[in-house]
């Protein structure tokens, strides 16, 4: 079976997903193989250099063509989010199946109407958490699944990076809530929701705060991906979004969880961590040592107890035995493999692929609840949003 993809996209996450659809026949040739058909973007020149560095067939600007192309079969999204929701209820009226990068839309409103359209078009679909297929995430969601934590108590998350601290930063999109959305709430935090739903389960109810540090910044000459030039001197722009957003959750099930996700943080790159508590033991991620997972066991004898490293490269844990030999690690690009691995497996099986559309209508429920908390400065309970 072959999947041909038409992908929106072609700087930060089309690289990482054209990555992903070049390596999935060679570490995966047991999935259905991914037919690098047509890429898609605005300049022409930039999109041509794309098409032949990313190995796609054809190239086109415009994204209402592509999508009711009948040599397409997977619409890949990974566009601004403000152009999300019409790519997919167009790529859902010509019945594709369709991958969409999260957030998955700029409200929550957008997000449900989203998935309304999956629904009704009966077609396969799939949000971007690409953290969750990290194998050590995968152990972690084993030990806990299987009681090996015993019951839940805590869930703190943290994602910092450094990458906007310098002022004189330039006005990129991330930067501007027309078209991102919001800024590292929903960049950096969404993913930490996420992660906290797949792991521990439903947050019943939040409270927030926020900042923004740097109120304008000079209007942008070029910018690609999370790089970006401008002129220190010349014209600024208001920033739109939030530089930094913490909020504290209470889960469905009585665990309590802390959320910090930042840009502010110096000397981080790509902080993006969490540690889970529990009654028989924890378990502490960090995503900069992502062969890593810490664990700790309270039923270790007292004169050896403490946390444990565990190199998650070796054929026991997910995805690992289609890799390297035991120690050899792993990287970011692999997590979007993974992903994308879930998703020919589940056209292949005429199933829906986890996470899917459901999974980032709840996530941009949580983040709009943080939002509502902070502007009237109370907890907010997420199923009222």
């Amino acid at each position: 079976m072959d999947v041909r993809v038409g992908m929106i996209g072609y700087k930060f996450m089309g690289k990482a997903h054209g990555h992903a659809y070049h390596d999935i026949p060679l570490f995966f040739p047991d999935v259905p193989r991914p037919i690098k058909q047509v890429i898609c973007g605005r300049d022409e020149t930039l999109l041509e250099q794309a098409r032949r560095q990313f190995g796609f067939a054809h190239a086109q600007t415009d994204w209402k063509a592509m999508v009711s192309r009948d040599d397409v079969d997977l619409v890949d999204v990974n566009a601004p989010s403000n152009v999300h929701k019409e790519i997919v209820l167009a790529a859902a009226a010509n019945g594709k199946d369709i991958f969409c990068e999260k957030p998955l839309a700029l409200n929550l409103a957008d997000s449900r109407a989203m998935l309304e359209a999956v629904k009704q078009a009966g077609i396969r679909h799939m949000v971007g958490f690409n953290y969750r297929f990290t194998p050590a995430i995968q152990l972690a969601k084993k030990l806990i699944d299987e009681g090996r934590l015993g019951k839940i108590y805590h869930f703190r998350a943290w994602f910092l990076q450094d990458f906007i601290i310098d002022p004189n930063f330039p006005l990129v999109w991330r930067l501007q809530k027309d078209v991102a959305g919001s800024g590292s709430h929903g960049d950096l935090g969404a993913h930490l929701i996420d992660l906290a739903h797949y792991l521990v389960g439903s947050i019943r109810e939040v409270v927030g705060m926020n900042d923004t540090f740097v109120k304008e910044r000079p209007l942008p000459s070029e910018m690609a991906g999370l790089s970006a030039k401008g002129n220190a001197d010349g014209p600024k722009g208001p920033v739109t979004v939030d530089d930094a957003t913490l909020f504290l959750a209470r889960f469905e099930n009585g665990a309590l969880g802390s959320f910090e996700a930042t840009r502010f943080a110096a000397g981080h790159r790509c902080t993006n961590s969490f540690e889970i508590n529990g009654s028989k033991g924890s378990v502490k991620f960090d995503f900069e040592r992502l062969n890593e997972l810490s664990v700790y066991f309270t039923d270790d004898d007292e004169d050896v107890q403490g946390f444990r490293r565990v190199l998650a490269t070796d054929p026991a844990h997910a995805y690992s035995d289609r890799w390297w030999p035991p120690g050899h690690t792993i990287g970011y690009e692999q997590t979007f493999i993974h992903e994308m691995v879930e998703m020919l497996k589940a056209l292949e099986e005429k199933r829906q692929p986890i996470p899917n559309f459901e999974d980032g209508v709840v996530c941009q429920q949580v983040l709009e609840a943080v939002d509502v908390s902070i502007a009237n400065r109370s907890w907010i309970q997420v199923s009222d949003i």
